[in-house]
């Protein structure tokens, strides 16, 4: 808060805090703005984290239960050897888009091959088809779980976005804003004292100056 002590009441000073006064205003609805559009975004992120979620968990059960089956139904070496050398290779790429002055991740992911086929790591001869379900589902959810990692992330980056703006906000508002127009209150009232002051003492002035023409006029 400011005080008389800190203010130094002159006109330069009156001029700067009113150019100070208009700029934080003009900030404050800017970052407002900015806060309120974020918000927006958010929540429509973190409707789709909620939906994304439950789809993957859900995937991952599907794929566990596979999984389950299928090691009931071979034995425990004919399914590590299935498993041992995979085929394909996945490579998730990532970059950035700026939304609202927040840099949020984009995940793409690409494979080694395109055959579709080269999940599979084995021949289908000795192996349940269990497994192979177990190894689509858990392919199938693939795009999901990337699109959901990009998702939080988004999510964390704007959340201390919005933390950010909100205090900055709330510094306006509540700190330098009163701050600023309290100072130029004190400024207007200390610069009318003054001129009140000079207006008295002009009068006082100019009475002595007429009461001396009186008394030299009696000479």
């Amino acid at each position: 808060m400011l005080t008389g002590s800190q203010v130094n009441p002159t006109r330069m000073e009156l001029t700067r805090l009113k150019k100070k006064l208009i700029t934080a205003i003009k900030g404050h609805r800017l970052l407002k703005d900015k806060r309120d559009e974020l918000m927006r975004e958010f929540l429509d992120l973190v409707r789709e984290d909620m939906e994304l979620r439950l789809k993957v968990e859900q995937g991952i059960r599907d794929a566990n239960a596979a999984f389950v089956l299928a090691k009931a139904g071979m034995s425990e070496q004919i399914l590590q050897t299935a498993m041992l050398v995979p085929k394909q290779e996945v490579y998730v790429d990532e970059d950035v888009k700026n939304v609202m002055s927040v840099n949020i991740p984009v995940f793409s992911s690409r494979t080694r091959t395109a055959d579709k086929n080269d999940i599979f790591s084995y021949g289908f001869a000795y192996t349940s088809s269990d497994l192979d379900s177990a190894v689509q589902a858990l392919s199938d959810i693939l795009p999901d779980m990337i699109r959901l990692a990009e998702v939080e992330k988004s999510c964390q980056r704007m959340a201390s976005e919005i933390e950010k703006t909100r205090r900055r906000v709330n510094a306006l508002e509540h700190v330098i804003i009163p701050d600023t127009q309290e100072g130029i209150r004190y400024i207007t009232m200390k610069l009318d004292e003054n001129e009140r002051s000079t207006q008295v003492r002009l009068m006082k002035v100019k009475d002595m100056m007429l009461q001396e023409a009186h008394h030299y006029e009696e000479f």
